[in-house]
């Protein structure tokens, strides 16, 4: 076989007894497997991170059932390559024979439009709909669609999958087997690939060019290491490398290095990252780090997540950029987050405190005679719409939770409070 094809394809499974991973579906006498063996098959939606099978489980389907196949990628079809493919298993539909199936590769991927395309087929059986997802189907597959499917959850590989698959592979490659594999240690190995066979399987193709004029491979963390280390380009979507890059992305921004924010971006990017995965940080990075110094920053990093999902890669691109530099060049206060953490320990520690009587609310009479309620100024009734009155429990009275960051918005804001509330901000 050709040293051309990666490692990852040469050694997807040909049945469902090479298949590793997902005992719980695909188990002998598991509910998924006796449905396939059946020839039953439904529409089904498999949901499950990167690099657990979802693609090759939709191969052997149809494989064992022998069933035409007809593959999509969301990410690069669209309509009319729906209902191409739609027409073409039309034509292969005789009478009493099987649905073909059209698998749909990140189908989360598809607008609501395109989604919609399918569901005539779907309901008139003209194909078995396969769907793979790494997001939740709930939220990012119509209902319609979602009704006329079966989910089936897939997970990440646990070790001894991760184990039997390298063993596996080691035994088996036509390329492989031509080296002496020495394993001393695996835990690096299988950190960076996350639970991701793909992953696992691209690492140890990694090992194998890197030590193509010697005769033994050692596989150890300290190895392994050095190795991803000296290929600086490759990301792990699963794995640690994926948490130090978008850790150095944040940092780069909290720090007010729109450079160092860009570059990171552009790993991220270049690695395959899901866009929304990286939008999300910069929502939260926006409450989290410029907050109150500059409350537009969340309205456009929410701007930032709607847009992206609307547009898609590649243009996405430029407005991920656009968010990431007006993010790392704002100024900088951490003050909400602080207060909410504060006020939640706070919380933790204090226990459920009883409402001060003033601020309960009233609706009947009795609750008017005990008391509730009684006291309670209407700021709207008061100058500049304005009361001095405390709304903390008598316990935690005069707490002082939210700090103003030393930025030119806050500063205004203190002052604003240093008026309302005398000394409490000196």
């Amino acid at each position: 076989m050709s040293i051309n094809i990666p490692l990852a394809e040469r050694m997807r499974p040909k049945n469902f007894d090479d298949y590793i991973g997902q005992e719980h579906l695909m188990g002998k006498d598991k509910a998924l497997r006796k449905m396939i063996e059946s020839g039953n098959i439904p529409s089904m939606i498999l949901w499950g991170p990167p690099g657990v099978g979802k693609t090759t489980l939709a191969k052997l389907i149809a494989e064992s059932s022998k069933r035409p196949f007809y593959e999509l990628s969301a990410v690069h079809s669209g309509v009319k390559d729906v209902r191409n493919a739609i027409e073409q298993a039309k034509k292969q539909k005789f009478f009493n024979t099987p649905n073909p199936i059209l698998f749909i590769d990140e189908i989360h991927r598809f607008s609501k439009s395109q989604q919609d395309s399918l569901l005539a087929a779907v309901e008139q059986g003209i194909v078995t709909l396969i769907g793979a997802t790494t997001e939740n189907p709930s939220f990012e597959v119509i209902s319609p669609l979602l009704s006329r499917c079966q989910v089936y959850i897939l997970n990440s590989f646990g070790e001894e999958d991760l184990q039997n698959l390298l063993e596996k592979t080691i035994k088996d490659d036509a390329e492989l087997e031509n080296k002496e594999f020495i394993i001393e240690e695996t835990d690096a190995l299988f950190r960076f690939s996350g639970g991701d066979a793909r992953k696992l399987l691209n690492l140890l193709e990694l090992l194998y060019h890197s030590y193509l004029d010697e005769e033994k491979i050692i596989i150890n963390n300290e190895n392994v290491t050095a190795k991803l280390q000296e290929n600086l380009s490759y990301y792990d979507k699963k794995g640690e490398m994926h948490y130090d890059i978008i850790s150095a992305f944040i940092k780069s921004i909290r720090g007010s290095d729109p450079n160092a924010a860009v570059y990171w971006l552009a790993r991220m990017l270049e690695g395959g990252e899901d866009i929304k995965f990286i939008a999300r940080r910069l929502v939260v990075v926006a409450a989290e780090d410029i907050g109150l110094a500059n409350p537009n920053a969340l309205l456009l990093a929410n701007n930032c997540f709607q847009a992206i999902n609307v547009i898609g890669m590649p243009e996405a691109r430029i407005i991920l950029s656009e968010t990431t530099i007006y993010l790392a060049n704002s100024p900088k206060s951490n003050s909400a987050y602080t207060a909410i953490n504060q006020a939640m320990q706070m919380v933790k520690d204090t226990g459920d405190l009883p409402v001060p009587l003033h601020l309960r609310n009233a609706p009947t009479k009795l609750m008017k005679n005990i008391g509730y309620g009684a006291d309670y100024k209407y700021a709207h009734s008061y100058e500049n719409n304005f009361v001095d009155l405390e709304f903390l429990p008598d316990k935690i009275s005069g707490t002082l939770l939210y700090q103003p960051g030393n930025n030119p918005a806050e500063n205004k804001t203190k002052e604003l409070m240093k008026k309302r509330w005398g000394m409490k901000y000196k």
